[in-house]
């Protein structure tokens, strides 16, 4: 019988523009915020079109971004979980009962204790409450990019992905209340409820109908549809960072010490729920190709749909939007990061 890692085919080796994403991100980050210093008032106008809170702008381009990305998430993989499970519960430990409590813990201790002191202090509340959002949001969609640079199964990957958004369906809204509760933060159920429907529930309908529909057809029509529409994703997230950085330019500019003070909590705890994940994989003995997807789903963050429900709940203009555009500064890089620590460790990791 062949394994697993003998049947899977390997994923193909990165694009040029892969190889370069770091660089296109550094650019629309760099773009977004001199748009937001030298043209505020078109940014600020572009910023407040919203409907329900929902700004239209990010919520369109996060729909173009995470469509076709769940497109590719097969629910009838779930029934793999069964040859995964210890990839799976390292996976749901670490995404589910560890990461929003410990993000919730580095807030608290680094926003409200260590630096609260040098941080505007009507924003605190504001800033806890973007950790938060951050912490409580796996990653989803860029999961699948982290997965094919370090050469993950692309079967576990989109079994814990399946798994991992039917868990978000029920679970992201009452962890979120629950922590902003436990900070004293006013808890907006109707906006939450409404962004998890938005942002998860909608976007996952409407992909999984048109893979129903395309398989109907032909898997060779679903996997057309795929190639040809893989480039909205990219470029929709890099034009959903040139949308951030330009809402939040100025403070950007303006508040450079804020930023590097966000960017401590976001760090360590991308850090350890990262050597968390990859050091019970290797201790469990997972196999490394499920091993790395496992690790990076907890370490990464659905961003697009933290900023989002941020943007949703308190403004485009709040400390809890500026908190969640942080960690998109930071992510990408560090994520890249990771992923290349992750290759080179692979000796290492299968030594044991």
């Amino acid at each position: 019988m062949h394994s697993s890692a003998e049947s899977t085919r390997q994923p193909s080796p990165m694009g040029r523009f892969e190889r370069y994403l770091t660089l296109w991100v550094a650019l629309c980050i760099a773009l977004g915020t001199l748009l937001g210093v030298l043209l505020p008032a078109p940014m600020q106008a572009l910023g407040s079109l919203s409907v329900a809170n929902v700004n239209l702008p990010v919520g369109l381009l996060i729909w173009v971004m995470i469509i076709p990305m769940l497109m590719k998430v097969d629910f009838a993989a779930l029934g793999e979980v069964r040859q995964q499970t210890r990839g799976i519960a390292i996976t749901l430990l670490v995404n589910w009962a560890i990461k929003p409590f410990s993000m919730a813990l580095f807030a608290w201790l680094f926003i409200r204790q260590l630096f609260a002191g040098w941080l505007p202090a009507e924003q605190l509340d504001h800033y806890v409450a973007g950790l938060i959002l951050l912490g409580a949001a796996p990653c989803t969609a860029m999961v699948f990019v982290w997965s094919n640079l370090c050469r993950g199964n692309p079967q576990f990957t989109l079994s814990q992905v399946a798994l991992n958004d039917a868990v978000m369906v029920i679970a992201f809204a009452p962890i979120v209340a629950l922590l902003l509760g436990v900070s004293d933060i006013v808890v907006p159920w109707d906006t939450l409820l409404l962004s998890v429907g938005l942002y998860i529930v909608l976007p996952l309908a409407i992909a999984q109908t048109a893979r129903y529909l395309l398989l109907h057809r032909s898997k060779a029509a679903l996997e057309q549809a795929l190639s040809a529409i893989a480039p909205l994703s990219m470029g929709a997230l890099l034009a959903t960072l040139v949308l951030l950085f330009s809402f939040q330019g100025e403070a950007l500019v303006q508040q450079p010490l804020v930023i590097a003070l966000l960017a401590i909590p976001i760090l360590l705890q991308t850090l350890f729920i990262a050597a968390l994940g990859y050091g019970l994989n290797r201790r469990f003995g997972v196999r490394h190709e499920v091993a790395a997807p496992s690790t990076l789903i907890g370490a990464s963050n659905f961003f697009e749909l933290a900023v989002a429900v941020a943007i949703a709940l308190y403004g485009f203009n709040s400390g809890a939007a500026l908190a969640t555009v942080v960690g998109v500064l930071i992510e990408v890089p560090l994520m890249l990061w990771l992923v290349s620590m992750i290759n080179r460790s692979r000796p290492w990791y299968e030594s044991r």
